[in-house]
């Protein structure tokens, strides 16, 4: 019996070259300002239009500032290419949701939350974190600029077929223990480089019980293992998520879709080149101490003892010692957002441990929604007012401070506590130092000033 993926990748195949690449339809091209400008201009130069530009859909999210979205941007490299966005959307005959608009926000955010992203698709776009869609059971994963003019020259792309891994994870998450500590477990355990060249089907009672934020968030980070994507098969979960929104299929099209999703599963005696598993139970909330995702501890545990010449050259990076515990250590930023953690069930988190306390005075809290309409739905649902009676300020939808293309740089020197997926050296600005947690550690930093342990506030 074939694997999800297998199944998935097979209905997709349009050929298979001999002794090289198969050719694979895609379902579904997002594209963002940064990866996409060389593609329409190769485009261009060779007189080309999108195959099926209904496929496509444009979002700028990486350049967007996080205030006075109104007003005219003010990088000039920033401006530059969110207008070119909007220009090349415009002239190929592209949907796009430009900035205020309100299907506007992170591309990773908005696919899944509108209905675009459905089980059974193949997805791509020009960047790497396209793993989050997989948890709506597709196949998606990112792609360089020059196969991102591939697929809207042709609605095709040449790919080598990756071999599959299931990773379970059985039993209960503790208190306090959020899928985004589940990523970063599995990180710790598998390294960045342990699922390379391999897609990644996550499996077992932790993962079947975890909301669509919690899955979208687990997939989101299969790239920070070296994963070529991360999948979870659909179930009623999945469909009760998708039922409803806006791209979604109705009436007998529902119907019809339904059925056919609920045969996306691997089967009883599917084989994967390779099985992982792993207990709840040794997972706790999660930091990094590291300058890459996989350089993680639990956070009532120490940093090793040693490593290699890497391990040395990150610890001198962030400022820590070997053995050290970092309960306690002294934060200037939080930033809470991304397409990792910018859903509205991270906002209901954070301002769970926020509800009825103040935030740190030496501390800067970024809190910034993945999309319009997760800022729509913060509001219906009061927790602005939880957070601003707290002393927080909700910034608007953008990738913010999870990288250094726009305004929201963490100063060299200065720790963030960080919601986002990647720690590396400069990420948030030159010479910032990342610790990458949940929403929950998050909050509870914000709060104390301090790395803290959050299940010491949980109420």
């Amino acid at each position: 019996m074939n694997t999800l993926f297998d199944k998935i990748w097979d209905k997709h195949v349009v050929q298979v070259v001999d002794d090289g690449p198969t050719q694979l339809y895609i379902d579904r091209l997002y594209c963002h300002e940064v990866t996409s400008p060389q593609a329409f201009d190769g485009m261009r130069a060779r007189g080309l239009r999108c195959f099926r530009p209904k496929q496509i859909i444009c979002m700028p999210d990486h350049n967007t500032p996080t205030h006075d979205q109104n007003k005219t941007i003010e990088d000039p490299v920033s401006r530059n290419q969110v207008d070119t966005l909007a220009r090349n959307a415009s002239d190929f005959g592209l949907t796009h949701y430009g900035m205020m608009s309100p299907n506007n926000g992170i591309i990773h955010v908005v696919g899944p939350e509108k209905g675009l992203s459905l089980p059974g698709m193949t997805i791509v776009c020009g960047d790497s974190h396209t793993s989050t869609h997989g948890a709506m059971g597709a196949v998606a994963f990112g792609i360089g600029t020059s196969e991102v003019e591939m697929v809207m020259a042709s609605q095709c792309i040449l790919q080598q077929k990756p071999k599959s891994m299931r990773i379970t994870v059985n039993g209960q998450l503790g208190r306090g223990v959020t899928a985004k500590d589940v990523a970063l477990y599995l990180m710790s355990k598998l390294t960045t480089s342990g699922a390379t060249g391999y897609f990644v089907e996550y499996a077992g009672e932790v993962v079947r019980n975890l909301s669509m934020e919690g899955r979208l968030t687990l997939c989101n980070l299969s790239i920070e293992m070296g994963a070529r994507g991360g999948f979870i098969a659909p179930d009623e979960v999945t469909f009760e998520y998708i039922k409803g929104k806006e791209y979604a299929p109705k009436g007998e099209e529902w119907d019809k879709a339904l059925a056919y999703w609920k045969t996306l599963k691997s089967g009883d005696d599917a084989v994967f080149d390779k099985e992982l598993t792993f207990d709840a139970a040794d997972i706790e909330p999660r930091i990094t101490y590291g300058t890459n995702p996989g350089m993680g501890i639990g956070i009532t545990e120490s940093i090793p003892m040693e490593g290699d010449a890497n391990f040395d050259k990150a610890l001198q990076y962030m400022g820590f010692k070997s053995g050290e515990r970092l309960l306690g250590k002294k934060i200037d930023y939080v930033f809470l957002g991304a397409c990792t953690n910018g859903r509205i069930e991270d906002f209901r988190a954070f301002a769970s441990i926020v509800k009825g306390r103040k935030k740190a005075d030496d501390v800067v809290a970024w809190l910034v929604p993945g999309s319009w309409a997760v800022d729509h739905q913060i509001r219906e649902e009061g927790l602005d007012k939880v957070l601003e009676a707290a002393g927080f300020e909700i910034r608007q939808p953008g990738c913010s401070a999870c990288l250094a293309m726009n305004d929201d740089k963490v100063p060299a020197g200065k720790y963030c506590i960080s919601t986002s997926n990647r720690n590396f050296e400069g990420r948030q600005g030159p010479g910032a130092r990342t610790i990458l947690c949940s929403p929950l550690v998050a909050a509870a930093a914000a709060v104390t000033g301090v790395i803290t342990d959050p299940r010491e506030l949980i109420r």
